[in-house]
């Protein structure tokens, strides 16, 4: 396999102004919410499993006019954290779900989908899933456009992609990306039977699905599943992808190199959370890792 770069940046990581046109509740884990209108038009989609840091206001939109130009950046973040307590928007990352061009109808749209792990009723959910459950139509965001994890330069013929729920939204992007001739398998975990949320495909990539008990931490289950496969693709073409909790996407990519002898450089993985972290620390939140939790 040709080497190639393990991200792919986009055109441009100006700032994007965007408004909330719609919310809708896909399932008991998962919130989507559709942007467009304000710069729309400035967003370049890329495919696959394109990221963008995404900054969500606290106490209205005082907070995201105060953003400084390449926030994303170490010196535009810390201009960023001098923002006051209090009226410095949440900035985290997640994954472009969808992309819909505009027509003579409606203008383009981009689907953002949010993993509910708590409940913004009770207190317990955090501040992106607590935006999510109560956002309103013309709420206004500032995107930072991240380009792609998944390099297509990997190769696109034959793919392996595992992921727990937070990556969901990544694999059908890349799925949805893929040449019709793709072959493949996908293994995504979910937290109940109502979260298997089905996505476009081509006809030779298989999806399995594993409804994680409540008893298990999330990604043991779909890594144990992984490592337990006899018909797993390990031919010299095929391009991995392990996204998720931090400990799936390394130890996914320690196994298919360790002991599938898979080329670590046909592995592209990434650690989207910790379980037991409760808050990133600055540095974190600056690596290049789209996050969607």
């Amino acid at each position: 396999m040709a080497r190639a770069g393990r991200l792919v940046k986009p055109e441009s990581q100006d700032l994007i102004h965007l408004t909330v046109l719609r919310r809708e509740q896909l399932s008991p884990h998962w919130m989507r919410v559709t942007l467009g209108g304000g710069e729309i038009e400035a967003f370049r989609p890329m495919g696959y499993d394109q990221w963008f840091r995404i900054f969500l206001p606290v106490s209205g939109e005082q907070g995201l006019e105060r953003i400084p130009a390449k926030a994303n950046k170490l010196f535009g973040y810390l201009k960023y954290l001098r923002i006051p307590e209090g009226v410095r928007p949440v900035m985290r990352n997640y994954t472009v779900r969808a992309y819909r061009p505009s027509s003579a109808e409606r203008g383009a749209e981009i689907d953002v989908d949010f993993v509910l792990h708590s409940s913004a009723a009770d207190g317990t959910a955090g501040p992106a899933p607590r935006w999510a459950e109560s956002c309103r139509e013309g709420d206004s965001v500032v995107i930072i456009d991240e380009g792609l994890t998944f390099n297509p330069e990997r190769g696109t013929d034959d793919v392996l992609l595992v992921a727990d729920e937070t990556g969901l939204p990544a694999i059908a992007g890349i799925c949805a990306s893929l040449p019709s001739t793709a072959m493949g398998l996908a293994l995504v975990e979910v937290p109940t039977a109502d979260d298997v949320l089905e996505f476009d495909r081509p006809d030779g990539v298989e999806v399995r699905w594993i409804v994680r008990d409540p008893a298990s931490k999330p990604g043991t289950e779909v890594l144990a599943m992984l490592e337990a496969l006899t018909d797993l693709p390990t031919g010299t073409d095929v391009h991995a992808y392990v996204v998720g909790e931090q400990a799936l996407a390394t130890g996914g990519r320690r196994h298919l190199v360790n002991v599938r002898g898979l080329d670590k450089d046909a592995v592209s993985f990434c650690g989207y959370w910790r379980l037991e972290a409760e808050s990133r620390s600055a540095r974190s939140r600056l690596t290049d890792a789209p996050a969607t939790a």
